[in-house]
């Protein structure tokens, strides 16, 4: 797992300094162009958690989700 920056050039993605294999799935987390983003060492390791747990498959699908949410008349 590896957390990079990038830049969106010509409507791709540039990331910098880390090189990807072709085919390679990706997660991307936008932010708008006056905010900034940054991590605690804390929070980005909770972050890479997440993202494994999903990886893994340990997550509800949203189907899943939606039919468990008490319905309203």
């Amino acid at each position: 797992m590896q957390v990079a920056t990038g830049t969106v050039v010509d409507g791709k993605i540039v990331l910098e300094g880390v090189p990807l294999p072709e085919g390679a799935r990706v997660t991307v987390v936008t932010r708008g162009a006056d905010e900034s983003f940054t991590l605690s060492e804390v929070q980005e390791d909770a972050l890479l958690g997440s993202i494994a747990e999903i990886e893994r498959g340990d997550f509800v699908a949203l189907e899943e989700l939606l039919a468990s949410l008490p319905k309203h008349a």
